[in-house]
């Protein structure tokens, strides 16, 4: 409706809009709110109400306060109709299912890269998905990939003699997962990381029983905490993710 708006007003030399937008109007007393607002801010009112209760009090108000009140859809939902033989359903919120999932999935997004690498663990009980594991196990394109599917995941990174944070041990709401990955492989993939930022690869980083002791360290403790382990190696992050979209669906029927 915005666009109709504005696309409308590009033909007005001089028109300077100011805009007042009320959404979700569902109720007799949001309707008296908005010809409220409206008297107060006076204007073409361009709608997309479905409920012929709710229109009709609106186009009343609109009448008697003397603003013109249009109906924005109703050309295209009456073509549609005689098009398709069939009458429209009339269900408010139809055309906002979308925008919620885009919304869940924006907010996920935007969870997973505040909650990335051990940031923000003070949030971590609020996430649906924790990831725990050595440095390079994809630990943050899974998070994103899951972000995605609007599932709000954070990543916290295994690093050796350094103790996982106490809010990631008292979370009781996510499921945690333990990420590990074949040290040979590992030791490529952090050469190769090493070779972009242009340092030196002569460290326990990249040292092979170095990385095989982190991995085994990595791997006792995910066995301690009875968190479920899935081996990266030879999985793609949309195998990774899925593996643990099962897992946490069959914990959500377990809990159900």
């Amino acid at each position: 409706m915005h666009s109709v708006a504005r696309a409308c007003l590009v033909q007005f030399d001089g028109a300077q809009p100011v805009e007042h937008v009320w959404s979700m109007v569902r109720t007799r007393s949001q309707i008296d709110r908005v010809i409220a607002g409206v008297e107060a801010n006076r204007g073409v009112v361009l709608f997309t109400l479905v409920s012929d209760v709710l229109r009709q009090l609106l186009q009343e108000g609109c009448r008697r306060i003397q603003v013109p009140a249009i109906p924005v859809l109703d050309p295209v939902i009456g073509a549609l109709a005689s098009y398709l033989g069939r009458q429209s359903r009339g269900l408010p919120g139809k055309q906002h299912l979308l925008d919620n999932e885009y919304f869940a999935r924006i907010d996920a997004m935007t969870f997973a890269l505040n909650h990335d690498d051990g940031q923000s663990s003070w949030g971590l009980d609020d996430a649906d998905v924790c990831l725990v594991g050595v440095s390079r196990t994809s630990k943050t394109p899974t998070c994103l990939y899951l972000a995605n599917r609007s599932i709000k995941a954070a990543n916290v990174p295994f690093v050796p003699g350094v103790p996982l944070p106490p809010e990631l041990l008292a979370a009781k709401h996510p499921l945690i997962v333990g990420l590990t990955n074949d040290p040979e492989r590992l030791i490529q993939l952090r050469r190769n990381r090493l070779d972009v930022l242009h340092h030196d690869h002569s460290t326990e980083y990249t040292d092979i029983e170095a990385v095989r002791s982190e991995v085994r360290e990595a791997r006792r403790i995910f066995v301690e905490r009875r968190w479920p382990v899935i081996d990266v190696t030879r999985r793609s992050i949309e195998e990774t993710a899925a593996a643990i979209m099962k897992l946490l669906s069959r914990r959500q029927g377990a809990d159900g």
